[in-house]
């Protein structure tokens, strides 16, 4: 023994011999067929965002799912505040201090957002108010800077909004170590810098965060170090200092990533008769006016983006022009032909594919099988169904070759959806939706929660796709991406359209005052 500090204490600022808030050891958790995690060893320290980097389904989850309680590891210690733990629920994770935020949310969908912000909290009066409710969550919300309706229903507002909820709900306990698994992929940079802030705040006060997430820019700007995960098993942890993006997403694939190329391309031509247009398309609902006088056009062989702050109108906008939604007044044509009264099955069985927002509860049905899911959209044709008469062992070959062409690892076809990773789920989805979309495939945030080589894949697909002479509605809060794959971009604001400009010689800052709320006019 030297006396000598710690280097991580003391690159920390830490005093020599403080232990870590949590420490990990030899973590292992098996499913049928399956090493989630295997042999786990992590510290994480007072004032340090650590970053948890991996694949899809490399054990990010079920790593944290251990540490709050959900799961029971098969082997391993977890050790928090120097004591070790086992925890029988997230209830004692909660009195533990430690908190999380998940890539799925855990909110009542019946309950208003103050309802669900209060739902739990010991520091919630037995006696209150709905008034009262919702006027601390505002107060928290303006603190936290995380902007949220509080007397909104949740199942009535959009995903990003919802994430906005789940964030506000924990950080609103005091929590010494925060685990929060993708928080910024439905917050807009902005929102993203003020929660950056707020998680600086927090360490600042000697607390701890996990920062889970696939945007390696951010995980460079915001953690002190980084733990990378692969196959189930820990690669390395290293100081964020001394890593690089392409370091990074090395680490996690295990190979290195070459970036989709989307080839030099005229868009198609405007006198090109689009496939699909909408002509003063407007919806409105319980809620009010969501949608209004809406007119655009996607034409064969385009891919058209989709910006925007994540709550204006996308979701809305790609039901009605997927049928699950009948707009309020306006004329949706497909090829010509008036569709505006189709309705879902129609619009799918006319070649249009949807790859929804909320994968698991829109594109899924999460108690089913992995097979009744994959095959969900070619359940009643040939070769699964002949004459009249379901072919179960067909069904399950589909699904095989769905999954096989997503990449998607599936050690049993007959367990739930849901147990599938978010990224797997997501890639499911994606392949499913692209086998019927002949015409035209509505994307909304299709690369949300995945890895960067998934990503990759995602946006290969899609040129392919539109190389093929389908048109893509590609909706992402990402303008880097769009930017890279949109022949043209549409800005969306209060449910309306701001704008439409073609994408090569794109103005960022132009597109940024749409976004805001500026018509293309005035903002040129």
């Amino acid at each position: 023994m030297t006396g000598l500090p710690d280097p991580i204490q003391q690159r920390l600022g830490l005093a020599p011999g403080t232990p870590p808030i949590l420490a990990l050891k030899g973590v292992s958790k098996y499913f049928p067929g399956v090493i989630a995690n295997e042999d786990v060893n992590l510290e994480v320290y007072p004032g340090e965002i650590h970053a948890l980097l991996g694949e899809n389904g490399a054990g990010k989850s079920t790593l944290m799912n251990i540490v709050t309680g959900i799961y029971k590891m098969d082997a391993g210690e977890v050790i928090v505040g120097g004591e070790t733990r086992d925890f029988a629920s997230p209830t004692d994770a909660i009195e533990a201090g430690i908190g999380m935020v998940h890539q799925h949310f855990k909110l009542v969908r019946a309950f208003t957002v103050a309802e669900n912000v209060h739902l739990g909290w010991p520091d919630t009066p037995k006696r209150i108010s709905r008034r009262t409710l919702e006027t601390r969550t505002a107060k928290l919300s303006e603190e936290l800077g995380l902007a949220v309706n509080p007397s909104a229903v949740v199942a009535d507002i959009s995903t990003g909004e919802q994430q906005r909820v789940e964030i506000l709900r924990v950080l609103a306990r005091d929590a010494k170590l925060l685990i929060l698994d993708e928080p910024t992929a439905v917050l807009t940079p902005k929102e993203a810098r003020e929660l950056f802030a707020a998680l600086r705040a927090f360490t600042a006060r000697g607390n701890a965060v996990i920062f889970i997430s696939h945007k390696l820019d951010e995980v460079m700007e915001i953690s002190n170090r980084v733990t990378v995960l692969r196959g189930g098993r820990k690669v390395a942890t290293e100081w964020t200092e001394n890593c690089t993006e392409k370091s990074l997403a090395q680490m996690m694939v295990g190979r290195e990533i070459v970036l989709t190329e989307t080839g030099e391309r005229a868009a198609p031509a405007a006198d090109v008769a689009p496939c699909l247009s909408l002509s003063d398309v407007s919806l409105t609902t319980a809620q009010g006016t969501v949608l209004k006088n809406i007119s655009l056009d996607l034409r064969p062989g385009e891919i058209l983006g989709v910006a925007g702050v994540a709550g204006n109108g996308q979701r809305e906008l790609t039901y009605v022009m997927t049928g699950l939604a009948t707009p309020t007044s306006g004329t949706i044509t497909l090829d010509g032909a008036d569709v505006t009264q189709a309705g879902a099955r129609a619009m799918a069985q006319k070649g249009i594919g949807h790859i929804p927002e909320d994968r698991l509860h829109s594109g899924m049905a999460p108690t089913l099988s992995i097979t009744d899911n994959a095959v969900l959209r070619e359940y009643s044709q040939p070769p699964l169904t002949r004459k009249g008469w379901f072919s179960p062992k067909g069904a399950t070959n589909l699904a095989r070759e769905i999954a096989k062409v997503a990449e998607v690892m599936v050690p049993d076809f007959a367990m739930p959806a849901r147990n599938l990773s978010g990224g797997n789920q997501q890639r499911l989805v994606a392949r499913r939706e692209m086998r019927i979309a002949d015409k035209i495939l509505v994307a909304a945030y299709p690369s949300r929660g995945l890895d960067v080589g998934a990503i990759n894949t995602m946006m290969r697909y899609f040129v392919e796709l539109r190389d093929k002479g389908v048109g893509v509605l590609l909706i992402s809060e990402e303008l880097e991406e769009l930017m890279n794959f949109s022949d043209r971009i549409a800005v969306m604001f209060h449910g309306e359209i701001m704008g439409i400009v073609p994408t090569k010689g794109a103005d960022v800052e132009e597109i940024g005052l749409m976004m805001g709320g500026k018509r293309q006019e005035a903002a040129e």
